[in-house]
């Protein structure tokens, strides 16, 4: 069984670790009902590791200084270390729903499927880094949530019943919900401005636009009205990569879509994204995802 060591400081909340057993896979899940949490409410308390948070029912919840209104459907990424505030009892009666915590190592390289579509998200992003900080907020639409409770009840019962093979398939399941919760955030300029980040927001909207052209960042701190220096300071600090990279993420994404939905030759699809240039981008995409993009496409099923 997962065990949970408590971590006591001297002022401040409690924080949780979270240690898996010998062979145990680093991610675990709890049903979030009035009848598992204390009838006087949650007290505040922290985790050295990400969780989501799953709601299937209205409720409140404070993260770090701010109070949340949670709507039927919100998902809650929450970074490790982030005081998670009091439920009060009303609350915790009206909650309903799931969390799922895992190890910062489940979203690593080794994990097939969870960190290429996270990386694309610059909310998203630092979690597969381990810096990440505060909370993210996505909303399940109501024709996706039987999907969703789905795996959250084969996850519980992957973990519950341990049968031959439960780590692979828990692992399975985490893959599953990291994807939707990045396909949940494809609306990038949206995400950002649903989490109260106008400038993120800014500057993620002038890269959407105008990726397919010549794109600096001189170009995009002059859209956003404000110095080059300054804006890579900020973007690099609040999502763990440069604007330059940014821009190539949002190219690559792009030619992506297009290698797997068309047949069109890759210097025209290079064009398309940016790079006059076939040849650098074929260097830049292989140097991005290990195989050139006739290789990628060859490789996708039929």
């Amino acid at each position: 069984m997962r065990t949970v060591r408590v971590k006591q400081a001297r002022a401040g909340p409690a924080t949780f670790a979270m240690v898996p057993g010998p062979g145990e896979p680093p991610v675990a899940v709890w049903r979030l009902d009035h009848s598992s949490l204390p009838a006087r409410g949650l007290d505040q308390h922290a985790h050295d590791f990400p969780s989501i948070v799953y709601f299937e029912a209205p409720a409140a919840l404070r993260i770090g200084h701010r109070e949340w209104t949670v709507a039927t459907g919100d998902v809650y990424v929450i970074a490790p270390g982030e005081v998670i505030g009091r439920l009060n009892p009303h609350g915790v009666h009206e909650a309903r729903g799931w969390t799922v915590s895992f190890t910062p190592d489940a979203l690593g390289p080794d994990v097939p499927g969870s960190s290429p579509a996270w990386r694309a998200h610059p909310l998203l992003f630092p979690f597969v880094q381990g810096a990440a900080v505060g909370a993210l907020r996505l909303a399940v639409p109501a024709t996706a949530r039987a999907e969703w409770e789905s795996h959250l009840r084969a996850l519980e019962r992957e973990l519950r019943e341990r049968r031959d093979g439960y780590r692979e398939a828990a692992l399975a399941q985490l893959v599953l919900l990291l994807v939707q919760v990045s396909r949940l955030a494809a609306d990038v300029v949206g995400d950002l401005r649903m989490n109260e980040e106008p400038l993120l927001a800014e500057v993620f909207a002038v890269i959407e636009r105008r990726y397919p052209e010549p794109l600096s960042l001189r170009d995009v701190a002059r859209a956003v009205n404000l110095s080059p220096g300054h804006l890579a300071t900020t973007v690099r600090r609040r999502t763990g990569r440069t604007v330059l990279e940014w821009i190539t993420e949002r190219r690559m994404v792009q030619a992506r879509r297009l290698l797997v939905g068309t047949a069109r030759p890759v210097g025209e699809i290079a064009r398309e994204v940016g790079y006059p240039d076939a040849g650098y981008f074929t260097r830049l995409f292989t140097r991005t995802h290990g195989t050139t993009p006739t290789r990628w496409r060859t490789a996708l099923p039929d």
